[in-house]
């Protein structure tokens, strides 16, 4: 039986009703996206017909998910707002602090040892607060989301920007930071300005070396890395129905690599098979009874163009396989393509790893078709040339792919068998001693991001981004060019072979089987449990209250860096071996900003200190500033804050004296928890002003004291010379948002109301 089934029972209930409703107010047919956004506002059943990519609106999520990164720092906000139990199903995912390096036994074994003190921290916060805990070695929160807790037509936020990997089953999952969460762990509304959509119109069928994780990695090269921001991108058609469940998960877990706000798919029979085949019946036969409701209205599947802000239409039949990379996941090479492109680019053709798994593509029917190719190395005596990690999605793959002999295959290739967790995709791979040194080199993967750094912390690394069928493929030849389309190989015997097209399973033929699942059901009343913090812990700190930033501390202000080019929140705050400071504010801001490449040096964590002249790390700069009670600006780039949604990326900033960021375009997510956390998040009304800000220019904010939506603020920039320019800084906050920056943060705003 499902978790929460009454939950679910109790959302289908209310939804025809709410559907019809919304009908009524827009007019004209709903697509899937529209229904479950209209049937989970705050205020109940519809009143208003709103404004998309205008118009702020109050939901209600259904549920709430967490990993263990993240969820530090959401749960100790959460013991400041005064709240007994959360208000919504919850749960904490240990994944993320688990190094892969010598294999899962090690490994797991490791990091019990090395992170108990946030682990019991974790799990004792959830037994108090009514949540369910998921052990270390569990899984992939996004896996086991996935077998658990998704059902079409829900809503549900998480603080992981790939909590849109639940859109496979037909959810509207949203990636937030720990502040949104907080706020609906306290019973409040949770906001969002209601998304445009784009519909991805999916016709022919997958077949062959094409896979679903194909499809994603097309519209990353149609959208790019930006294309998808402020939209849920809702996918359709015959190719869509003839797609598996899980497929459709990788799918859209990898619009979060276009800035999408989620995507999903309509209910269908693959959701159905999912449902049933992990025990979720009760599920699907409630799904079944409302499914009308689960997918959007024939009309609008019919005729896109008029019910879409955009559709794009991809032909399955005529898909190729995909690589895509280095260092950014839009950077598209079709199969057959690689060998020019990547002479002209000096990319190095040795493959010398190919990493299958992540919460994109660890599932079954993942592992399955790439152990078939694996299969064929040692049926066909072909000597692998790169070496192979796997990182099975949660315990329940992992037991059941060991069962059927799945993993045995890979064994036999001398892969390493990583732990249930996310290893290599978020940094945590123990690859090299010193990896700054580390040399220039090509791996592949099946993971969703490939920025510098990412997987192995070197910076040389060039990560190419394929399905799990194409990674086996091109591990084994270990060839960046290899096409199994049409390439030979020479086996032992000196023999050319072929690799044929990879099979697999949709679903275990034998079902799924687990004996530990790893999950922590937490008490009834959790009042009599005792969360303890250590005063002198490096990994856990108590937070204090943001202070409000005044309108008299924001004259006067320095630059503390103008970033150049791509500045994601690994740049800002950086995964790796900094996970271990999650927990800890004051610690982990000292990786704040390392990353950022200085746009006047071109150098990273190397900027220059107007209080001395002197140059010096970026956060070590910074607390010479606070120390001297002086505010200050960031500037940046385009689609600053890419990537993960982790919220130390503005946490950190505001935490050492960082008042306001001012760029180009930000990512959603980012946007949003600076606002969280009472910090100013502006845009220049003109971008080309960028080119104005000089390394010793010093900021007043002249009409700080009128601050209100829709108003543009005023910044006197005053070079060192003296001279001075005059940059116009729109923004988007709303009222309630301009409370939580008077307030402080929106944290401070839910603890007043709350008192």
């Amino acid at each position: 039986m499902a978790f929460d089934i009454d939950m679910i029972k109790g959302v289908y209930a209310s939804m025809g009703e709410r559907v019809d409703k919304a009908r009524e107010l827009v007019g004209k047919p709903l697509t899937l996206a529209e229904k479950i956004l209209y049937s989970h506002l705050w205020d109940g059943t519809p009143t208003t017909k709103f404004a998309r990519g205008k118009d702020y609106v109050d939901f209600a999520p259904d549920r709430i998910a967490c990993q263990d990164a993240t969820a530090q720092m959401a749960l100790l906000q959460f013991m400041q707002a005064g709240k007994d139990k959360v208000a919504v199903p919850t749960t904490v995912h240990c994944d993320h602090l688990i190094q892969a390096k010598q294999g899962a036994a090690v490994d797991l074994k490791h990091a019990n040892e090395t992170s108990k003190e946030v682990f019991d921290f974790l799990g004792s916060v959830s037994n108090k607060y009514g949540i369910g805990f998921w052990e270390p070695g569990a899984g992939i929160i996004h896996q086991v989301v996935l077998e658990n807790y998704a059902f079409p037509g829900g809503m549900m936020i998480g603080t992981d920007s790939h909590t849109v990997n639940a859109g496979g089953l037909g959810m509207v999952a949203i990636g937030v930071g720990g502040a949104d969460a907080v706020d609906v762990m306290a019973g409040m509304a949770w906001e969002l300005k209601f998304p445009k959509l784009i519909g991805v119109k999916l016709t022919g069928k997958l077949s062959g070396w094409t896979a679903p994780k194909d499809v994603i990695l097309k519209v990353a090269e149609i959208l790019t890395v930006k294309g998808g921001t402020g939209a849920i991108v809702e996918y359709f058609g015959p190719g869509a129905t003839s797609m598996s469940c899980t497929g459709k998960g990788t799918i859209c877990n990898m619009g979060a690599e276009i800035g999408a706000t989620t995507s999903t798919f309509g209910y269908d029979e693959s959701m159905e098979r999912y449902l049933r085949a992990t025990d979720r019946s009760d599920v699907a036969d409630a799904a079944n009874a409302v499914k009308e409701h689960l997918t959007a209205d024939p009309e609008v599947y019919a005729n896109p163009e008029q019910y879409f802000d955009q559709v794009i239409e991809i032909n399955l039949t005529e898909l190729l396989p995909m690589l895509n990379g280095p260092f950014t996941p839009d950077l598209a090479t079709e199969v057959g393509t690689m060998t020019e492109k990547a002479l002209a680019n000096d990319w190095p053709l040795a493959v010398e790893w190919g990493l299958i798994g992540s919460c994109t593509n660890s599932s079954y029917e993942d592992l399955s078709r790439a152990s078939s190719i694996a299969q064929q190395a040692l049926d066909k005596k072909l000597k692998t040339k790169a070496e192979f990690g796997i990182n099975p999605g949660s315990e329940q793959v992992r037991y059941t792919t060991e069962r059927d002999g799945i993993l045995e295959i890979f064994e036999k290739l001398d892969a390493k068998i990583f732990t249930n967790a996310c290893g290599p995709c978020i940094g945590q791979w123990g690859r090299y001693e010193d990896p700054k040194n580390a040399p220039k080199n090509s791996i592949v993967h099946s993971f969703n991001r490939n920025f510098a750094k990412r997987a192995d912390g070197n910076p040389n690394t060039h990560a190419f981004v394929a399905s799990p069928e194409m990674t086996a493929a091109i591990a084994i030849a270990g060839r960046l060019d290899f096409n199994p389309l049409t390439d030979k190989l020479i086996n032992e015997d000196g023999e050319e072979v072929m690799l044929d097209e990879p099979t697999g399973w949709e679903l275990p033929p034998k079902g799924f089987e687990v004996k530990e699942n790893g999950y922590v059901e937490p008490l009834a009343d959790g009042s009599s449990v005792n969360v303890i913090v250590a005063p002198d812990s490096e990994r856990l700190q108590l937070l204090d209250p943001f202070l409000p930033i005044t309108p008299a501390s924001l004259q006067g202000m320095k630059l503390l860096i103008k970033a150049f080019g791509k500045c994601t929140t690994d740049h800002i705050s950086m995964a790796g071996p900094w996970l271990r400071y999650r927990g800890h504010l004051d610690n982990i801001a000292n990786n704040t900003l390392i990353g950022a490449v200085n746009a006047y040096n071109q150098k990273t964590n190397f900027v220059k200190n107007q209080l001395t002249g002197e140059y010096g790390g970026v956060p070590d700069t910074q607390r010479e500033y606070k120390k001297a009670g002086i505010k200050t600006l960031v500037v940046g780039d385009h689609n600053y804050g890419e990537g993960s949604s982790r919220e130390h990326a503005a946490m950190q900033p505001r935490h050492l004296g960082v008042a306001a960021v001012l760029v180009k375009s930000f990512a959603r997510i980012h946007e949003t928890n600076l606002k969280k956390q009472g910090m100013l998040a502006l845009t220049f009304a003109n971008e080309s002003d960028y080119d104005l800000i000089q390394e010793d220019d010093t900021f007043n904010f002249l009409d700080i004291d009128q601050f209100a939506p829709d108003k543009p603020l005023t910044i006197e920039v005053v070079h060192a010379d003296g001279s001075k320019d005059t940059i116009i800084a729109n923004h988007s906050y709303n009222n309630a948002q301009i409370a939580w920056f008077n307030e402080g943060s929106a944290l401070n705003l839910i603890k007043k109301e709350n008192a």
